[in-house]
């Protein structure tokens, strides 16, 4: 395989996730722009068909995206870069695969927070596949481990049958969550195609590299459309800047030592803190319409970010609350891995309904620092005054 950059920008979508490009055919390497974040956008509703939508649902708009992370990949012999087009505009890369009349496919798609589980994925590439949907206990056996970008992720590989055509068909699809956004990898196609290219496949995914921006001192505002919600961070100080200028966002104390840190798609703000033994912390700020997804998922997704296994519905309903802005807002706490450092990490965040929408408060990294800054994430929290206060 060759190793030529190739630089390409693709604006996304922060609703669900749209892109609009082109590749470079000549080159293997391409980069593109895609976003990993804290916070995943409002979910699209959803589809009929089992297949994930290629497109944005109707009434959803297209806010325009900048200052993204760029995506990087050595593309494997043999696969075809796509012109990504308004048919497969969720998608951040897509390539065809060929032979003697056979064809597959793959796609990479990001979405917003869990994007409805590790459970409900596989039933519905089972579903694609002609295949009846499985239980939760029946999921393990079904697990395969890769690596994505240096962080481990997991892989399903399904045989069934093309339900149009009748032939044997497959779904090999890989889904790895970084920073709260659900990055989607996928071969689909003819069955001895796809299991042909498998090894590409995996390889592929081993190639993947994401990139970071940091977030300018000044922005051009006037760009966003007229949807998109105030950028805060862009001053210091102890109120956060730019919310004073936006009618959804809340205003809110920022604690001493806490500094603006690099925004990405979906964040509502960034804080970094350190120490003088130069640990160090981020919180996350993001927001999401209605419950977000519901409490478990977003438990479990912050328990993935540590390497921990899932809790059950009945472990989070005895989580315990505290009061924030009127409402009971729920705090989580524990302790585990970094998969990115590989070093161990706590998180405490606090989960806040409010008003329609579910805000998510989240301190994460050295245990040391994280412990030490705890109640001043409380205090944070319940400094927080929401639209509907103001």
């Amino acid at each position: 395989m060759k190793s030529i950059p190739c630089f390409n920008l693709f604006p996304l979508a922060a609703a669900a996730l749209l892109l609009a490009g082109f590749g470079c055919d000549r080159d293997k390497v391409k980069v593109y722009q895609a976003d990993g974040s804290d916070s995943p956008a409002a979910v699209p509703p959803p589809v009929a068909r089992a297949a994930m939508p290629a497109t944005m649902p109707n009434g959803l708009p297209v806010p325009d995206n900048s200052a993204l992370p760029p995506l990087k990949f050595v593309t494997p012999d043999g696969w075809k870069q796509r012109t990504l087009t308004e048919q497969t505009q969720m998608r951040v890369a897509s390539f065809s695969v060929v032979e003697n009349d056979k064809q597959a496919d793959v796609s990479v798609i990001p979405m917003n927070g869990m994007a409805g589980g590790s459970l409900a994925n596989v039933n519905r590439w089972r579903g694609q596949v002609g295949l009846a949907p499985i239980t939760e206990e029946a999921l393990p056996a079904l697990l395969e481990k890769v690596v994505i970008a240096g962080q481990p992720a997991d892989m399903f590989d399904l045989a069934g049958t093309n339900s149009d055509s009748g032939d044997a068909a497959r779904v090999i699809a890989s889904v790895l969550h970084r920073d709260d956004t659900a990055w989607f990898f996928k071969l689909t196609g003819d069955s001895e195609l796809v299991e042909k290219n498998k090894p590409a496949f995996i390889a592929f995914l081993k190639s993947v590299e994401f990139g970071g921006l940091t977030a300018p001192s000044t922005m051009d505002l006037s760009q966003l459309p007229p949807s998109h919600p105030a950028i805060p961070g862009l001053e210091v100080g102890t109120k956060s800047a730019a919310v004073a200028d936006s009618g959804d966002k809340p205003t809110w104390t920022v604690p001493a030592g806490w500094q603006e840190g690099t925004l990405t798609q979906f964040l509502i703000a960034k804080y970094v803190v350190t120490d003088s033994n130069d640990q160090r912390a981020e919180v996350n700020i993001s927001s999401l319409g209605r419950d977000g997804g519901g409490l478990l998922a977003n438990v479990n997704r912050w328990r993935g970010q540590l390497g921990l296994a899932p809790a059950t519905a009945a472990e989070v309903a005895q989580l315990p609350t505290m009061d924030a802005a009127g409402v009971k807002a729920t705090v989580v706490e524990f302790s585990g891995t970094n998969p990115r450092t590989g070093k161990s990490a706590t998180l405490v965040g606090v989960i806040v309904p409010q008003a329609g929408s579910t805000w998510f408060y989240k301190l994460m990294g050295d245990a040391a620092i994280v412990s030490a800054q705890r109640d001043a994430l409380m205090k944070f929290v319940q400094s927080a005054k929401y639209p509907t206060q103001q």
